[in-house]
């Protein structure tokens, strides 16, 4: 977690110690008092409760009775103006990788506990893959997903699957949590995942992730087709095509 000794050189102190509360919120799984928040971040509790007040009467924060603070809705409109930013950004790099490849790409997001399709650029097959942009599904279950929870700590991780829970959406599904959490662990070294029709019966993907400048992952880019078309044998190739792209994407 960035904290409020970690600032950036040149940084204004008093925006950027507002951005340490916002982005200590975004990462907890429940409201968080001021007390609280103020050790997490750093910063002295008179300060961050003058700054949580101020963020509350433009709305990016919010508090409830017990008088801890969450994410208000104003910051969550930023959060889907940038998403829309990034998806007008994508449309001719996924191009690019449906010219290339001949399959469905896509970009996604994970938004609270669910994988989000931001962006795609559907194959020129009859038979292809498509994923409605909006769509919410499950990030164990999904390359785009496996990718992003991969970025993820262990015990934010942990905490995640234990709301959702890994449900079977097709027979090929990885519901053991052990088995999960071994196919993250390689994700992880390779830099790369795969869905072996555990979404939906006949289709495969392959995910990696995009990355800003600073090496934090903004979102996943995903090939996806037909199983019976897009076996794993061209993975190499893709994979290599995937990730030169996302290293592409402006940040």
């Amino acid at each position: 977690m960035v904290t409020a000794t970690s600032r950036p050189s040149g940084a204004v102190q008093s925006v950027d110690r507002a951005l340490v509360l916002l982005e200590a919120l975004a990462l907890a799984e429940s409201p968080v008092g001021v007390g609280e928040l103020a050790t997490r971040t750093g910063l002295p509790q008179g300060t961050a409760h003058r700054l949580l007040q101020t963020l509350q009467q433009r709305g990016y924060v919010r508090h409830d009775a017990a008088r801890k603070y969450s994410v208000g809705n104003a910051a969550i409109r930023l959060a889907d103006a940038a998403q829309r930013s990034l998806a007008r950004t994508a449309r001719p790099y996924l191009a690019e990788l449906v010219e290339m490849s001949g399959e469905t790409a896509n970009l996604a997001v994970l938004e609270g506990d669910d994988i989000v399709y931001v962006a795609q650029v559907p194959s020129p097959h009859t038979l292809r893959m498509f994923a409605e942009v909006g769509r919410h599904v499950s990030p164990h279950a999904t390359a785009v997903g496996k990718v992003l929870l991969a970025e993820l700590p262990d015990d934010q991780v942990f905490s995640l699957l234990r709301r959702t829970g890994l449900p079977a959406r097709t027979s090929a599904t990885v519901t053991d949590l052990d088995a999960l959490v071994a196919e993250l662990d390689d994700v992880r070294t390779r830099g790369w995942a795969v869905d072996e029709q555990e979404q939906e019966t006949g289709v495969r993907c392959v995910a990696v992730p995009v990355r800003d400048g600073g090496g934090q992952v903004l979102a996943a880019l995903s090939l996806s087709g037909p199983a019976e078309r897009f076996g794993g044998g061209r993975d190499p190739e893709l994979v290599a095509a995937m990730q030169r792209v996302s290293r592409s994407f402006p940040t």
